[in-house]
């Protein structure tokens, strides 16, 4: 079993040990106050952490640590690692992110899109354009979430059964085909909605590649990285470091609530949230990218191929707010923008926490987050696992206190 471990010393890595030791007395704070069961938290600068720290529990009621070795659900943070995969097949001449989506998923073929109206009476129009690959990368596809409450569409997903983006009673082909028999927010390309476009995505690997997404991203992602606790369900053997969910009371504390099935394997295979792992798994994934594709001698992607899925690929470059739809035009999406998989910051002077032009990244809803600062050779992972009933504020405090700790 690897375990991530402190490598260097803070001040050698060009971080003040003043600002991380306020940073864990935030994060602490925020644990004794009752509003995170614990934490884990790792800087590394130039591939070698240089602070790491886990306080409180991962469960609550059975008085078990946090500890370097405790399994996260990591949920939507499994999106870059799918992407990452499908990413792969295109390296391998048997995908492009030009294809469209009808080619491999024929449900697919025929997209409409919403013009008016909604349930019964909503017209629908086809497409101006077909759903491409690149699309469900950069979540421009169109596509949606049950639980938005924001558009029409969003109310024919929950009248589908897809609350939780898995229709019930079905496996990932199943579901996906649900999908295609919804129509679009917007045409294929001109907006930006964070949807279950990954879901497919996966699907589309499936097919492609001819395994389970499950058994692909183990053979062609996890194992050559070494990431020995990945994947998308736990073993008897790893059950006991699994840390426990919680979720928000409306007095602002926390209590278990029910997760992700991971005992035994999921019929369900979720490409754009079904994975566990622990710190030293997200490490070794952030570092491959920070590598630009390789990691201790294996390679998985082109230098090329990473620069373009860490670029912005938003129409006209624009960031987030600017072609987001509801709920995603907000002033906390000034300046960044969307890759391949992942956020990037396009404009640091816009953007609401401290940030490095070019960093990128992507949290998950458990309140689980990484980011990658290639201008500053900075990687940063956090973990808990409380699904808030809207955006942790921890966030903010993480990046703060996170650039005030760059003494360099």
């Amino acid at each position: 079993m690897a375990v991530l471990r402190q490598e260097a010393d803070p001040g050698e890595a060009g971080l003040d040990p003043g600002a991380l030791e306020r940073l864990d007395r935030e994060l602490a704070r925020r644990v004794d106050d009752g509003e995170m069961p614990g934490f884990l938290v790792a800087v590394a600068r130039a591939g070698r952490v240089a602070h790491l720290t886990a306080y409180g529990a991962r469960d609550l009621a059975a008085g078990l640590p946090v500890e370097s070795d405790t399994l996260w659900r990591i949920y939507s943070m499994t999106k870059p690692v799918t992407t990452v995969g499908a990413l792969m097949l295109v390296e391998d001449g048997l995908l492009s992110l030009d294809d469209e989506v009808g080619r491999h998923l024929p449900a697919f073929a025929e997209p409409r899109v919403h013009v008016d109206g909604s349930g019964d009476r909503m017209r629908t129009r086809p497409a101006a354009g077909p759903l491409l690959v690149r699309h469900l990368m950069t979540h421009t596809a169109g596509l949606t979430f049950a639980f938005y409450h924001a558009h029409p569409v969003d109310a024919l997903y929950r009248a589908a059964g897809l609350d939780s983006s898995v229709a019930p009673g079905t496996d990932l082909a199943g579901t996906t085909d649900v999908y295609a028999t919804l129509p679009l927010q917007f045409d294929p390309g001109t907006r930006w909605n964070y949807s279950v476009a990954t879901n497919v995505l996966g699907r589309v690997v499936e097919v492609v590649s001819g395994r389970p997404l499950d058994v692909y991203l183990a053979e062609r992602v996890f194992r050559p990285l070494g990431m020995e606790d990945a994947g998308f369900e736990v073993t008897d053997a790893q059950a006991e470091r699994l840390a426990e969910l919680y979720g928000e009371t409306d007095d602002g504390g926390i209590e278990p609530i029910d997760g992700l099935p991971l005992r035994g394997r999921p019929r369900f295979l979720s490409g754009s949230g079904g994975m566990v792992a622990s710190a030293h798994d997200m490490h070794r994934f952030m570092e491959l990218l920070r590598r630009r594709g390789e990691l201790d001698g294996t390679r998985l992607l082109r230098p090329e191929t990473v620069a373009l899925m860490t670029r912005n690929h938003l129409p006209g470059g624009a960031d987030l707010r600017t072609v987001g739809v509801p709920p995603h035009d907000d002033p906390g999406n000034e300046g960044v923008g969307f890759g391949l998989g992942v956020s990037v910051v396009v404009d640091p002077s816009r953007t609401r926490e401290p940030s490095g032009l070019g960093a990128y990244g992507w949290s998950g809803v458990a309140t689980t987050t990484f980011w990658v600062d290639p201008g500053r050779d900075l990687t940063v992972q956090f973990y808990t696992q409380v699904r808030p009933r809207s955006s942790h504020t921890v966030y903010r405090d993480l990046k703060r206190l996170v650039h005030e700790a760059l003494a360099d």
